[in-house]
């Protein structure tokens, strides 16, 4: 962690064992050794973390996946086979030093190994014990597998992206894994700050879904409140199923425009399209909004990206270029935010990547330490900890 030397992170000190593979479990552990934890990940011989072989492009990097490179920068490998008795006591030497001890094996998993909570509170009474499962500890689904595209269509959020005639649209990203990483490290800090306060540990217990639905939590309150109506799309330039017109993401003659809310009629004039003026009723800008939105979207088609926000934002309008990565990152925009960083494996490779979004006091939070090899650290780990 780079920061001021004088200064310690906020998590330092702090040792978490991190049993967790693919996306979710090592999603929160990233974010705990942003913070300035020690993650210990553990791997199984051989192989490893499967994610080191999810590739999610033909781009590797030193022989695995970049996806694995993104997520586990800054942590320690330490090779144990949890299925001999040898490699499950060296584990167990190390949960009865750690602070946090998370994974996200499938229910009954852990318990199976001889590391499920009881188990392990039981080497140490005030650990923060994690785990995170596809569709919670009970009920029908729960030994589906808990992979993001399917957690995405089960839970309703592919209703809610394209256009209405365009059927079930799921996010771009791991969105469900990554949701889930993240309240995971949540509620491991909670619990961290009530065992200073009150000298108790616990178990933080997320599942995926269970993220993905609270990700949601918007729309979901809306449908209820309005009856359980179906959920509806805009016909054109969706961006949000509950949001009237002009919400949505428009093609204009060099490119395209985001336009969040506003006034319909304030617009018309704005950009000299008279049509909208008639629409002076802000109830039909929910119920004409695909009309609205079609005549908009004709109109904008006239013009450049840039003359549009020329009127608009002196306006105080609510609205964006749509910028792709490149364009984004050559921008003084994203530039001055200073997130991207480069970090350096232990057999030199480097490679760029985000840094935490996070500020703590004012300062960025970097790391220089890339990914591990796998198994990199055992022998110094054994040692240092008289496995």
């Amino acid at each position: 962690m780079i920061q001021n030397p004088e200064e310690s992170a906020p998590l330092d000190g702090i040792l978490v064992i991190d049993l967790s593979q693919f996306l979710s479990g090592p999603c929160a552990g990233l974010r705990l050794a942003d913070l300035g934890a020690r993650v210990i990940k553990i791997e199984k011989p051989v192989t490893g973390d499967l994610c080191r072989q999810l590739y999610v492009s033909d781009v590797i990097l030193d022989g695995e996946s970049t996806v694995f490179h993104a997520i586990n920068r800054d942590k320690e490998s330490f090779v144990a086979d949890l299925k001999t008795p040898e490699g499950l006591e060296q584990v167990k030497k190390l949960v009865c030093r750690a602070d946090v001890v998370m994974h996200n094996f499938r229910p009954g998993v852990a318990e199976r190994l001889g590391l499920g909570y009881e188990s392990v509170w039981h080497l140490n009474p005030l650990v923060v014990y994690g785990q995170i499962s596809g569709y919670g500890q009970e009920g029908p689904w729960r030994d589906l597998p808990g992979q993001d595209l399917l957690l995405q269509s089960l839970s309703g959020l592919t209703w809610l992206s394209g256009n209405a005639d365009q059927g079930p649209v799921p996010m771009g990203l791991a969105i469900a894994d990554i949701l889930c990483g993240m309240h995971l490290a949540q509620g491991i800090l909670a619990c961290l700050v009530r065992r200073s306060i009150h000298g108790r540990g616990g178990c933080v217990d997320v599942s995926m879904l269970e993220s993905v639905l609270d990700f949601q939590f918007e729309a979901i309150t809306t449908f209820f409140h309005d009856g359980g109506q179906p959920t509806q799309r805009t016909a054109s330039n969706n961006a949000h199923a509950y949001l009237g017109a002009p919400y949505g993401i428009y093609r204009t003659r060099d490119g395209y425009l985001a336009l969040a809310m506003g006034r319909v009629p304030q617009l018309g004039e704005l950009l000299g399209c008279e049509p909208l003026r008639q629409f002076q009723d802000p109830a039909t800008w929910f119920t004409e909004r695909d009309r609205i939105k079609a005549i908009l979207a004709h109109h904008l088609e006239t013009r450049a990206t840039a003359q549009w926000l020329a009127v608009l934002e002196p306006a105080d309008i609510w609205c964006a270029d749509v910028l792709d990565w490149s364009q984004l990152f050559g921008h003084e925009g994203f530039k001055v935010l200073d997130m991207l960083q480069t970090v350096r494996r232990g057999n030199g490779t480097t490679y760029r990547t985000t840094r935490c979004p996070i500020r703590i006091d004012g300062k960025r939070l970097y790391a220089d330490k890339g990914s591990p090899d796998l198994g990199e650290n055992t022998d110094r780990i054994a040692t240092e900890m008289h496995l």
